[in-house]
């Protein structure tokens, strides 16, 4: 499973509206409205590299109001969550 985070500049009167457009787009995992550098950061989550060309490129650049996008491709996963996953298999609370 390939991870992008995909920063999104839109027009300021239409961050909700690409964020639901967005939010439908497959292979979109969630969309974050945020602050600071980005208006919006979208979660892409695919299985083959050339499907993020599909996802970002021919998608989200392609929503009405995107102004810009800024793609980080993610090498690993660090998180919390799935160790405190890990650890709880077969406990009770």
């Amino acid at each position: 499973m390939l991870t992008a985070i995909v920063l999104i500049d839109t027009e300021a009167d239409q961050i909700p509206e690409v964020a639901l457009q967005v939010t439908d787009l497959k292979g979109v995992s969630e969309v974050y409205s945020v602050t600071g550098k980005a208006d919006l950061v979208a979660m892409v989550r695919v299985r083959e590299h050339e499907e993020l060309a599909d996802v970002i490129a021919d998608g989200i650049s392609k929503v009405p109001g995107v102004v810009r996008t800024e793609t980080l491709i993610a090498f690993r996963t660090y998180s919390n969550v799935d160790l405190e996953q890990a650890f709880a298999l077969g406990l009770d609370d």
